[in-house]
């Protein structure tokens, strides 16, 4: 059986290259979240939860019997 033949993965043939300068976040960290706005962000949350999307209705025609 030649090597060609064999189930190998690509992916780790070779050393994962390091990680970009810009995934590091330099300088101050984010302020934490009041009470109020988790509280806020609760109910926005819980209020998208419940309600539904409207959705476009759908014709019966394909595209190409449109035309």
């Amino acid at each position: 059986m030649s090597s060609t033949n064999r189930d190998v993965d690509h992916a780790l043939a070779y050393p994962e290259p390091p990680a970009s300068p810009l995934w590091h976040r330099h300088g101050t960290k984010a302020r934490p979240l009041t009470d109020d706005q988790k509280r806020s962000n609760r109910e926005l949350l819980v209020l998208a939860q419940r309600t539904t999307r409207p959705r476009s209705p759908r014709t019966t025609e394909t595209l190409a019997e449109a035309s």
